[in-house]
C-alpha cells in the first residue's frame, strides 16, 4: 500500500515536491495519471547517420505532472532511451548464425528479418512513468536512432547512439532544439524542467544512460545502469573466442542491428548497405574473434574520461545473457576516476534493478539535491545474499570483498575421473587429455562420475561455508591435436543438485578463451599442434557463500554447447597439469580457504 502525502494545503498552496528519510514520497496531487500531460517531440542531433544530408532527429515523449503547466513548477527528470519499444524482429528460424561448423570456416549467411513498427504517438513508453511521477519526477523517452519514429540508423554502439540521448539532455538544458514534427520547423521549449536529469533501464536500456554519461553532458547527473553491456567484443567474445550471449546461440551484432531496426522502412535499405553491410557484417570478424578497432569503438570503457555523472551499478551474478564482467570494468574505473559510485549485486539472472528505495536516495540527492547522505556510504556495495529478497542486499565495504586474498590452486591426477585441488603444490602429477565433443552440454560433463570429454578438479568437502568474493583467475597450459579450439571453463559446486534448484546450485561461474590469443585478444595465431601453450583468462565475478558439504570443482573441456561455436568431435587437449593453476579470491584468504577443507 503506498502512502500519499498531500502536497496542496486548504489554503491553496502549490504543489511540490516532499521529502522524508531522503527520498521523494508519493504524494497526491501527482498521482492522478489523468491529469498527467503527455506530449511527443523531436529533438535535433548533431549527426546525420541515415545519409540523407539533414540532422536526424529523435522521437522523444514527455509525462509530467499538471502543476508543471498550471503553477510554473519546475521539476527534475528521469530519463530512459530504448532501441526496444517500437517492436523487434519476429523469432523466426534462421535468425541467428549457424555454429555448426570448424573453427576458422567462414560460416553460411543467416535470415534477415523485418522488424514490424509499432506504437502509436504520443506515448513511447510507459515504463519509469507509474514509479516516478507520483514522486515529483518528469518521465522522458526516447526512440534509439533508426528505431520507432526516430531518424537516423541503429548502429549498435556507435557514436551516434551516444550523442542522441545528449541531445535530448541538451534539450532539456536549453541547449538543443526541439520540434513538433519530425521534419517540421515549430519549436519546443522544456520550459517545465530544471534541467536535472537521472538516467536508468535495463540491458540495451541500461547501456545508453553509460552512453550518454560518457559524452561528460551538463545537466547528466547520475546514472542507474541495470545489467548493462558495457562492450560488445565482450558481449559476443570471450578472450579471442567467437562466444554467444546466454540463450541466443549465433546471435552477433549484425543480428542485434536487424533485430532493432524499427524505424523509417524507406531508409531501412540505405542503413542495411552502409551500416549493417559496410561496417557491421565488415568488421565484427566472427573468423578469428580477435579484438580491433571496430570493437575497441564499442566498448564504453574506452569512452569514460569524460564521465562526470554520479553511478550506482546494479547486476545479477548469475546473468549469463549480458554477463556480471560488464558491470564491474565499469564500476572499477569509475571508482579509479574518484566518480561517487556505489553497486548492488544480487544473485539471480538477467536484469533486476536495485530497490526502489536505493534508486529513489540516490535521484533524490543528485537531482533534487536533497542532503541524504548516499554519497558518504562507507559502504560501497550492496549484494543480496543467496536465499535473500532482492529488496534486502547486505551492505559491505566494497566489491570485491576487501577481506578477499587470492588462494592459488593446484591441480592433482584423477583423468577420467575426478583429480583434487590442494593448495599445496604436487610436481610431476604429468598430462591429462580431453576430447572434445559438443553432443555433451557442460551440465552433463559436470555431473558424470567419469568422463574422456573434460578434465575436473575438486576441493575437498568443505567442513565450513566459504565466501568467494571477486574475480577467480584460471592459466591453463595445454596443447591440442589441430590448429584451433575451444577452450572452456566452469568452476561447479558438487555434487550436482538436481530438480528444484535455486540459480545459484551447481553453477557457481564460469569463463571462455580461444588458445590461439595466448599472447593476446588482438592477435590470433594457429597453434602447432602438439606444443603447449599457456592461456591466462579471468573467469566472470561472483561473490557467493558455497555451502558446507558441497565441493568445488574445476571443469575444463573444449566446446560448449550453449555459449561456443560446434566443430565436429575429436579435437584432443592435452593439459599439462603442473603448469595450470585455479586462483580463487577468498573471504579470509588462505586461512578460511584451509580452515574450511580440513577434513
Amino acid at each position: 500500500m503506498s502512502i500519499f502525502f498531500s502536497a496542496t494545503s486548504t489554503f491553496g498552496q502549490k504543489a511540490e515536491p516532499v521529502f522524508k528519510n531522503g527520498e521523494a514520497q508519493i504524494i497526491e496531487a501527482f498521482s492522478n495519471p489523468d491529469k498527467w500531460i503527455r506530449h511527443d517531440l523531436w529533438v535535433e542531433t548533431t549527426f546525420d547517420s541515415d545519409g540523407d544530408g539533414k540532422p536526424d532527429r529523435v522521437h522523444v515523449d514527455v509525462t509530467r505532472p499538471s502543476q508543471t503547466e498550471t503553477e510554473g513548477l519546475k521539476l527534475p527528470v528521469i530519463y530512459e532511451s530504448s532501441p526496444y519499444y517500437a517492436g523487434v524482429a519476429p523469432d523466426i528460424d534462421g535468425i541467428f548464425w549457424d555454429v555448426n561448423h570448424e573453427l576458422g570456416e567462414k560460416p553460411k549467411d543467416h535470415v534477415h528479418p523485418e522488424v514490424t513498427r509499432i506504437g502509436k504517438r504520443p506515448i513511447i513508453s510507459n515504463s519509469q512513468v507509474g514509479i516516478w511521477v507520483p514522486r515529483g519526477y518528469i518521465v522522458v523517452h526516447s526512440s534509439s536512432p533508426g528505431t520507432g519514429l526516430s531518424q537516423g540508423s541503429p548502429t549498435v554502439g556507435g557514436d551516434n547512439e551516444s550523442l542522441a540521448p545528449k541531445a535530448v539532455i541538451d534539450w532539456l538544458n536549453g541547449r538543443a532544439k526541439g520540434y513538433t514534427e519530425p521534419n517540421g520547423n515549430e519549436t519546443v521549449e522544456a520550459y517545465w524542467t530544471t534541467g536535472k536529469v537521472g538516467m536508468t533501464g535495463t540491458s540495451y536500456n541500461g547501456t545508453l544512460p553509460l552512453a550518454a554519461a560518457t559524452t561528460g553532458v551538463e545537466g547528466l547527473e547520475v546514472i542507474i545502469p541495470v545489467a548493462p553491456n558495457t562492450s560488445y567484443y565482450h558481449y559476443y567474445r570471450s578472450n579471442g573466442l567467437v562466444r554467444s550471449p546466454g540463450g541466443y546461440l549465433g546471435e552477433d551484432i549484425d543480428v542485434l542491428y536487424e533485430f532493432i531496426h524499427s524505424g523509417d522502412e524507406s531508409k531501412r535499405a540505405h542503413n542495411n548497405q552502409f551500416v549493417r553491410d559496410s561496417i557491421l557484417r565488415k568488421y565484427q570478424d566472427r573468423i578469428t574473434g580477435d579484438y580491433n578497432d571496430f570493437w575497441a569503438g564499442r566498448d564504453y570503457l574506452n569512452d569514460m574520461a569524460p564521465m562526470k555523472a554520479a553511478l550506482l551499478m546494479s547486476h545479477g551474478f548469475n546473468d549469463w545473457n549480458v554477463m556480471p564482467e560488464h558491470s564491474y570494468r565499469i564500476y572499477k574505473k569509475a571508482k579509479e576516476m574518484g566518480l561517487e559510485t556505489q553497486i548492488y549485486y544480487h544473485q539471480n539472472g538477467h536484469g533486476g534493478p536495485p530497490p526502489v528505495g536505493m534508486m529513489n536516495r540516490w535521484f533524490t540527492h543528485y537531482l533534487f539535491g536533497i542532503d541524504n547522505g548516499v554519497e558518504n556510504e562507507s559502504n560501497k556495495a550492496w549484494i543480496v545474499r543467496e536465499n535473500d529478497k532482492q529488496s534486502e542486499p547486505t551492505a559491505y565495504a566494497d566489491f570485491p570483498n576487501p577481506e578477499a586474498k587470492p588462494v592459488t590452486l593446484h591441480l592433482v591426477k584423477g583423468n577420467p575421473a575426478k583429480g583434487s585441488l590442494s593448495v599445496n603444490t604436487s610436481k610431476k602429477q604429468g598430462k591429462e587429455t580431453l576430447v572434445d565433443d559438443v553432443n555433451f552440454d557442460g551440465a552433463t560433463l559436470a555431473k558424470a562420475e567419469s568422463s574422456k570429454n573434460r578434465l575436473i578438479y575438486i576441493t575437498p568437502k568443505l567442513s565450513k561455508d566459504l565466501h568467494i568474493s571477486g574475480v577467480p583467475k584460471v592459466t591453463v597450459k595445454l596443447a591440442s591435436n589441430k590448429p584451433a579450439a575451444n577452450l572452456s571453463v566452469w568452476l561447479v559446486s558438487l555434487p550436482w543438485n538436481e530438480g528444484k534448484v535455486k540459480i545459484t546450485d551447481n553453477i557457481i561461474t564460469r569463463g571462455w578463451a580461444d588458445p590461439q590469443n595466448h599472447k593476446s585478444i588482438l592477435e590470433s595465431e594457429p597453434l602447432k599442434p602438439g606444443k603447449f601453450y599457456e592461456v591466462t583468462f579471468d573467469l566472470m565475478p561472483d561473490d557467493q557463500i558455497i555451502r558446507a558439504g558441497q565441493q568445488i570443482g574445476l571443469m575444463i573441456f573444449s566446446s560448449d554447447k550453449e555459449f561456443t561455436l560446434h566443430p565436429k568431435p575429436g579435437t584432443e587437449l592435452t593439459v599439462d597439469l603442473d603448469g595450470t593453476t585455479l586462483t580463487l579470491p577468498v573471504v579470509g584468504g588462505l586461512n578460511a580457504f584451509e580452515s574450511a577443507t580440513k577434513e
